[in-house]
C-alpha cells in the first residue's frame, strides 16, 4: 500500500501517524488559567529533550480555530506540572481528555486530590506516581495546523517512594500507561534487557 500525504487531510494523517508512532508516553498536565482555574489534560506527543537541565517537550494541537486551554495557560503563566499516570489511573486519564469550557476544572470534575508544588504555583496531583514541576522555556509552531511544541524545564521531581532504585526508576513497578491509535491505551508488556553497549559506553544514564 502506498499513501501520499499530499492527498489526505489533517485528520486522516493524524489517524495514520497515531497508529504508527506507538506506543506513546502520556504527559498528564495540570496548568492554571489567569483566573485560577486548574486545568488537566493528557498529551501523547511527549518526550524529553535535555538532561541537564532536565527539559520536557509536549505537542499541543488546536480545538477548532483556537489552541487548547493547556497551551494558553502555559504561555500565560509559564508554569505547569507533568505527571506520569499508572494503570489504576487509566480511566481518569481518558476522562480528562473530554473538552470542557475554560472555566471548568477537570481536576474538580474527576474529584482528584491535589498537593501544593514546591517551586511553582500550579498544584500537582496526589494520585500520580510521578509529578514534575515545570517552568516554560520555549514554544515552536509546526506545519499548516500550527501545532505547538512546548518545552519546559523540570525544576522539581516528585516520585512515589519505592520506585527509585540506585538512581533509576523501576519501570515495571511504575506501571505507566501509553497511548496507541484512537481511544486505546497500552501497558508495558515483556521487558527485555540486552547486555553490552550500554554497559561499556559513556552513556549519561
Amino acid at each position: 500500500m502506498r499513501i501520499d500525504p499530499a492527498e489526505l487531510g489533517a485528520e486522516r494523517i493524524y489517524r495514520l501517524m497515531t497508529g504508527i508512532v506507538v506506543p506513546r508516553p502520556i504527559a498528564w498536565v495540570t496548568s492554571l488559567s489567569r483566573s485560577g482555574v486548574l486545568n488537566l489534560a493528557p498529551f501523547s506527543a511527549f518526550t524529553f529533550v535535555s538532561q541537564k537541565p532536565p527539559m520536557l517537550a509536549i505537542g499541543v494541537g488546536r480545538k477548532g480555530a483556537d489552541y487548547k486551554d493547556t497551551a494558553h495557560n502555559i504561555l500565560d503563566t509559564e508554569e505547569y506540572v507533568i505527571h506520569i499516570a499508572d494503570t489504576p489511573l487509566m480511566q481518569a486519564v481518558h476522562d480528562s481528555s473530554v473538552e470542557h469550557p475554560p472555566e471548568i476544572s477537570e481536576v474538580a470534575e474527576l474529584g482528584l486530590e491535589t498537593h501544593p508544588s514546591e517551586r511553582i504555583k500550579v498544584p500537582r496531583l496526589g494520585v500520580a506516581p510521578v509529578a514534575m514541576e515545570c517552568r516554560f522555556r520555549q514554544c515552536l509552531e509546526f506545519g499548516d495546523a500550527r501545532s505547538r511544541l512546548i518545552v519546559g524545564e523540570v525544576v522539581m521531581f516528585h516520585i512515589r517512594d519505592g520506585l527509585v532504585n540506585d538512581g533509576k526508576v523501576e519501570t515495571a513497578a511504575l506501571d505507566p500507561i501509553a497511548r496507541i491509535g484512537g481511544p486505546r491505551y497500552a501497558r508495558l508488556g515483556e521487558i527485555v534487557t540486552l547486555r553490552g553497549v550500554f554497559q561499556t559506553s559513556k552513556s549519561t544514564e
